[in-house]
């Protein structure tokens, strides 16, 4: 087993350059002294790259060698190769330790780099000339930073650091273009190294006008999810509606709360209200419009009128009011007039709203919010896709909200996501682990699964080099979609003339339903009887090679709810909204329920919930949905089928047998 370099050995080593030309018999004895009291350094090894460079971006010249780079080193988490084990242990119906939920203290705990990892790091630094007075350890222990030359971190990295110029801003950043390399005794202790291949860094947007009303018009340049047209996922609309009729007899036009009611036999009164918690998420500049929740309660829950979300704001978040249409509050209207009128006035629903108005926010600056460990943990948020605070730009100047949510809600839905491939898998597996992490304490996180079928947002598909474009031919899976530890919505709707009583099938108007098999994350143990089944019993009829056809990946989406023709009010108007945006916050209303009635006996709230939905106990509690496609990247999709399918998932709830299987759990 390799060990670490002590300080006696750095003085041999050099010692040795200096003895080489003018004592070769000293030096044999030398090498003869290393070799019985220490072995050699560990070869190196390519511990992270990206095969594409982001868009817009091109290296315009080799940095100067004596820039100066803050380096930081996130450790590895020990326990996280056992953590699915962990979350089962709490998660699974059958397991006697079923809602057992952990502390954030247990959490924090069990997850915290050991000392073996930090000295080990630090020992390295130190051996490769890092004097010890520039090497310190964040507080929670979780990365070790120092300010290097850009010649010292090609030294230690084994890379070539470029100034990259961004062609739509002229924006400029030293990064290691495509990858780097770290001894191999060091790359087990070590998640990621940054600055390196996350360089694309948070581009400034351009001014936005006070009263801009095009719907769903891109504002300048930006990376902030909230943003509209920066490519995840927000509703659709086909238009504004003159006349609404809030009939059960047109549903297949209108979807309204009645009309969910029905379709998912969703009839709750709370009990145990204020020991219950819903939370739905938010990123600025997306943002609600309070006389668009009474005219929409006004319609169709009229003792809600004046009634608004209870709100958290992260990172200078808000509710803004200076840019307004379908693009900027149609998203929040949605969630949180069809949350708060499914869950009912008794129930308080918490807006956790995300970023300033500037630079906005990503789901790391959630998370950070959440867990104060997570904001410093490998090295804190990644500047290409993270916010960062004080804001850059002239936006919040507060610090980062580290830890602001002192207890989260028990079910969390967000609908927004990203195309998997816009992200490192070292980024998505860091952001994937935290919410196994929320799991272990018993909140239920739902994410939207995406509204381009086997496409990427935007309807962006792969090329064998792992680039997006518009007529690549590859599937290209969603994120936190592919995450195992997060459970993933995708879409229904009524086909058009039937009946609430009909069976609903796959979303195909406007919007397609997002579902396949992810390129980053493994299959987890309970979801591989499903997949297996619909492998062996419905293959894809298409080439291996442009879907990810192993079997051995997770596989996306868990469950899904109506996403077609839902009546919102947006800007004093009514209009009609599709998406898996829609989907996610109905069935966020109904496991709050759910979560509502356990806790008015004394049990717990249900938290992670896929290995309770994918077990034999729960086979019949959804609908299943047997008919319609997913289509994207030239291909007609994945097939909606008997059982688990990667269009919409094991179907859509039926609340009460729902109820009734969980109540009866632990």
């Amino acid at each position: 087993m390799t060990t670490d370099l002590s300080w006696c050995d750095l003085f041999i080593f050099r010692e040795a350059d200096r003895m080489l030309l003018t004592h070769p018999l000293a030096l044999l004895s030398l090498l003869l002294v290393v070799h019985a009291s220490s072995p050699l350094v560990s070869p190196s090894v390519r511990h992270e790259f990206r095969r594409n460079l982001p868009s817009g971006w091109t290296p315009v010249r080799r940095a100067p060698s004596t820039s100066v780079l803050p380096l930081r080193i996130g450790l590895v988490q020990p326990n996280l190769d056992q953590i699915e084990t962990l979350l089962l242990d709490v998660s699974h119906p059958e397991s006697p330790n079923y809602g057992q939920h952990w502390s954030p203290e247990k959490v924090a705990s069990t997850f915290r780099p050991s000392k073996h990892s930090v000295d080990t790091v630090r020992q390295w630094l130190y051996s490769e000339g890092i004097a010890v007075s520039r090497v310190k350890l964040n507080g929670n222990g979780g990365w070790i930073e120092a300010n290097v030359t850009v010649h010292e971190a090609e030294s230690l990295l084994m890379t070539e650091y470029h100034v990259y110029e961004h062609a739509d801003t002229g924006t400029r950043h030293i990064a290691c273009g495509q990858g780097y390399h770290l001894p191999e005794h060091i790359s087990k202790h070590v998640d990621l190294v940054t600055p390196t291949i996350h360089f694309d860094i948070k581009l400034k947007r351009e001014p936005i006008g006070s009263e801009k009303r095009d719907h769903g018009a891109k504002p300048g340049v930006g990376k902030s999810i909230g943003q509209p047209g920066s490519g995840v996922v927000i509703p659709k609309t086909t238009g504004f509606i003159k006349h609404i009729l809030d009939e059960l007899s047109q549903c297949d036009q209108f979807i309204t709360p009645n009309c969910l009611r029905a379709l998912y036999n969703f009839i709750y009164v709370p009990l145990a209200a204020n020991k219950n918690s819903y939370g739905i998420v938010e990123y600025t500049p997306q943002a609600y419009v309070p006389e668009d929740l009474d005219l929409f309660f006004t319609n169709f829950s009229k003792s809600q009128v004046g009634q608004r979300p209870d709100l958290v704001g992260i990172d200078g978040g808000f509710v803004q009011s200076s840019q307004i249409g379908f693009g900027f509050n149609g998203e929040s209207n949605l969630d949180l007039q069809f949350g708060m009128a499914l869950v009912g006035k008794k129930q308080k629903i918490t807006l956790y709203q995300v970023g300033d108005d500037v630079e906005g926010a990503s789901f790391n600056n959630f998370l950070d919010a959440l867990d104060a460990s997570f904001c410093t943990f490998e090295g804190g948020n990644d500047i290409s896709q993270d916010g960062i605070y004080p804001d850059p730009f002239g936006g919040y100047q507060g610090p980062e909200d580290c830890g602001k949510v002192k207890k989260p809600a028990n079910v969390i839905s967000t609908s927004y996501g990203y195309n998997e491939a816009d992200l490192t898998p070292a980024y998505t597996a860091r952001q994937c682990a935290e919410y196994a992490k929320l799991g272990l304490m018993g909140v239920t996180v739902l994410y939207s699964s995406g509204d381009f079928g086997v496409a990427g947002n935007g309807n962006l598909c792969l090329n064998p080099d792992g680039s997006q474009t518009g007529d690549g031919k590859l599937f290209n899976p969603s994120f936190p979609g592919g995450c195992p530890f997060i459970t993933s919505v995708g879409a229904t709707q009524l086909n058009p003339g039937a009946n609430v009583t009909d069976p609903e099938v796959a979303c195909e108007q406007v919007i397609f339903s997002g579902g396949g098999f992810s390129n980053y994350f493994p299959i987890p143990d309970y979801q591989k009887e499903a997949v297996d089944s619909y492998l062996t019993n419905s293959p894809p009829p298409y080439p291996k090679d442009i879907w990810n056809s192993t079997g051995a990946s997770r596989a996306f989406p868990d469950i899904s709810a109506n996403g077609a023709n839902y009546v919102i009010a947006v800007n004093g108007e009514f209009s009609l909204v599709f998406g898996t945006s829609a989907s996610s916050p109905v069935v966020g209303a109904i496991l709050t329920a759910v979560n509502d009635a356990r806790l008015a006996i004394g049990k717990t709230p249900i938290g992670f919930i896929n290995p309770t939905i994918y077990s034999a106990g729960f086979r019949d509690a959804f609908n299943d949905i047997t008919s319609g496609t997913n289509p994207g990247c030239r291909t007609f999709g994945f097939n909606a089928t008997e059982g688990w399918d990667p269009v919409t998932g094991l179907g859509t709830p039926n609340f009460p047998k729902l109820l009734a299987r969980w109540i009866l759990l632990p």
